[in-house]
């Protein structure tokens, strides 16, 4: 039975990534034809990159979940593809066209919908109403939990789609977090769910390789809330929701001092003020602007000017430092005080 499963998380693994690898380049170049591109203003020249990469990054994910539901007709899956596909929608509305700052956080609300219906038709397969912690166990919170479930998603899609502000930074931030969630749901043995999770981790590398510096494509927000979505789902059905949030981070932390400091929601695209600006020879440094928001980057440049590669590298860094905490705290699950 572990060998089927073995061979069964290396198949839709490898799907995932060669789905996106092999989809991404005839992507770019639609893209490009129908004139579907933004202006990097941190790159020299400003060049125009293709957006969104949303449809590939979904392709990837749906060809390998697709394919484990067929072989063991998961719920915990279905809801996972679901409550992709759902927001998937909601970031390629928003791609096509500048929405209100609230659109996201209610439709990805909505786009919860999903796992609360199968969980009540399949309980305990897709959610449990109890919040792990480690060392103190848990705690059975049925009707506070359905609330946690449904801002869950905003909140985890969201916060990769305000991370996304760099070459490379949304998939490698990405990459880094899933693969850690991945082995987080090993060492509590959620099989199961750990093998769904792998196929994010996959999509995420093969996106990384055309979004890495100098970036051939942008996710945008139906990439960046695709990701999100899926990491915040498979945090709640493989009841790992505290490690899931503390492999994250960084991109938490970056998503608060930004709503803090604008103090409302709002789009990025809607800013008068950037937190970075360019030197002479154009390196990334704080701005002395008041009114800009701050931001995980702003945070990073402030000592002093760095490259963009430099501050994609640092940010991975946290990331890695955040993952090393969540597998440590995945060990301290089931041990109790």
């Amino acid at each position: 039975m572990m060998l089927d499963k073995t061979i069964a998380a290396v198949a839709v693994s490898a799907i995932a990534f060669l789905v996106v690898y092999a989809a991404t380049p005839p992507l770019i170049r639609a893209l490009e034809r129908r004139k579907l591109v933004v202006k990097d203003y941190n790159r020299v020249g400003g060049a125009n990159v293709a957006r969104p990469g949303g449809p590939a990054i979904l392709a990837g994910i749906l060809a390998s979940e697709l394919v484990l539901y067929g072989l063991y007709s998961s719920p915990a899956v279905l809801a996972i593809i679901l409550t992709t596909s759902l927001s998937f929608l909601v970031g390629l509305a928003d791609d096509r066209r500048v929405l209100g700052g609230w659109f996201k956080p209610l439709a990805l609300a909505a786009s919860a919908a999903p796992i609360l219906l199968l969980g009540y038709f399949w309980p305990h397969l897709v959610y449990d109403p109890q919040l792990g912690f480690p060392l103190f166990g848990h705690v059975t919170i049925p009707l506070l939990y359905m609330g946690l479930v449904i801002v869950m998603i905003p909140i985890t899609g969201n916060t990769i789609n305000s991370i996304d502000v760099l070459n490379g930074v949304a998939s490698g931030f990405m990459m880094i977090a899933s693969f850690a969630l991945s082995l987080c749901l090993f060492i509590v043995h959620n099989y199961d769910i750990a093998m769904a999770s792998l196929p994010l981790g996959f999509v995420s590398a093969a996106f990384y390789r055309y979004h890495k510096f100098p970036s051939r494509i942008f996710p945008g927000d139906s990439g960046a809330l695709t990701l999100g979505a899926m990491y915040g789902t498979i945090a709640i059905v493989g009841h790992v929701e505290i490690v899931a949030a503390i492999a994250l981070l960084p991109a938490v932390i970056n998503s608060f001092l930004f709503l803090s400091s604008v103090k409302r929601v709002i789009e990025h695209r809607q800013l008068k003020a950037n937190p970075v600006e360019h030197t002479d020879d154009f390196k990334l440094k704080a701005t002395a602007d008041r009114d800009a928001p701050v931001t995980l980057v702003r945070l990073i440049v402030a000592n002093k000017p760095m490259t963009e590669k430099e501050v994609g590298f640092a940010i991975f860094k946290l990331a890695f430092f955040s993952a090393a905490l969540a597998v440590a705290t995945s060990f301290m699950m089931g041990v109790r005080l």
